[in-house]
């Protein structure tokens, strides 16, 4: 069997790593195509080394763009590294444009497609990863879906005969890269924060950081978060706030660039709480039993909040609040599995 991986952004890279290694110990060839969506190294290609991903087979590098401008270069690449590999399986991942391209390409020339962390959804259509994410579940031919809720959701849009329930990828991932860590205190040292004393945040949809409205107003409530709060900016996230006149430090705000994604395990494992507007981050802030406060409206990962370990809060004050809050009830639940996800991914692909 051979299985060709289309991965383009860090959310990818995660889910990519317990694929790749369960492939190796496997024996099954493994085909990895990097798009290159995400070209800063803090974002694409350093994940490779600490996850221990092997190097991709191609790179196809097409950069930045509009949606509709990145969605295309990669499609108009795409054809070429599919006709010459002509995989068993074209398995593409979670909601991003190289999702959506990975998998119309393969449609067209009619190779299987799976797609990994099916079923999830925002029912948001002003979300682009809304569209891409339902777009690839009604052209894929297996709908690899991490919980319940998923598998009801393409219950729901009658694609329930082509979905398996797997468990969740990052899950595998988080509890390995959790074993490994060696040092967080260099970590926290490197960021001058002191164990359980600090939140960690990350800002990066564009409806939050397109409106300077928006924006200003969640800085704000950032800076006004009664403990210290780190916010790691993506180099798009600087340039926003500097276009709209916006200082990320103040207050209880301090602003860092990205960690690796190790460091970021150790930080959210070290922090009191996370605040975010990321969908991977919610989920590995609950698995790491960490307080999570999500600057949207909805979310797909509706268990964390049903379970009192995520609140959903408008730019303002009640993000403030919100961060600010207390710990919630401890909990055993699993809803993402247990870390055995890759290996149900391999098994559902070689059936």
């Amino acid at each position: 069997m051979k299985i060709l991986s289309v991965v383009g952004a860090r959310p990818q890279f995660v889910k990519l790593a317990p694929v790749a290694d369960e492939c190796r110990r496997r024996g099954v060839e493994h085909v990895i195509v990097h798009t290159g969506q995400h070209y800063d190294p803090m974002l694409s290609d350093v994940f490779f080394t600490d996850l221990g991903i092997p190097d991709p087979d191609v790179h196809l590098g097409v950069g930045s763009g509009t949606h509709g401008v990145q969605t295309g270069a990669i499609l108009g690449a795409m054809d070429a590294v599919l006709d010459e590999h002509r995989p068993d399986w074209v398995l593409v991942y979670g909601d991003t444009n190289s999702t959506l391209a990975g998998a119309l390409s393969a449609v067209k020339l009619h190779l299987p497609i799976a797609h990994l962390e099916a079923g999830l959804r925002s029912f948001n259509r002003r979300m682009p990863e809304e569209h891409n994410r339902v777009l690839t579940d009604h052209a894929a031919d297996l709908l690899l879906a991490p919980t319940q809720v998923a598998m009801d959701h393409l219950a729901a849009e009658g694609l329930a005969q082509r979905s398996v329930q797997v468990g969740d990828v990052m899950v595998d991932v988080l509890m390995l890269v959790r074993e490994r860590l060696a040092d967080t205190g260099a970590v926290l040292e490197r960021l001058g924060l002191s164990n359980g004393g600090f939140s960690v945040a990350t800002i990066h949809r564009a409806e939050n950081t397109d409106d300077p409205a928006r924006l200003s107003a969640i800085v704000t409530a950032l800076q006004e978060v009664d403990h210290p709060v780190v916010l790691l900016a993506h180099p798009r996230l600087r340039a926003k706030a500097s276009e709209h006149g916006l200082d990320l430090n103040g207050g209880s705000l301090t602003t860092r660039d990205p960690l690796a994604y190790p460091d970021l395990v150790a930080a959210v494992d070290a922090a009191r709480g996370v605040i975010t507007d990321s969908g991977g981050l919610q989920k590995e802030a609950f698995v790491l039993r960490t307080p999570c406060t999500t600057v949207r409206t909805e979310t797909e990962w509706v268990e964390t909040v049903e379970l009192g370990w995520n609140v959903l809060a408008e730019p303002g004050p009640a993000v403030a609040a919100a961060a600010s809050r207390p710990a919630p009830a401890p909990t055993d639940a699993a809803p993402y599995g247990t870390g055995t996800a890759a290996a149900a991914v391999l098994d559902a692909l070689t059936r």
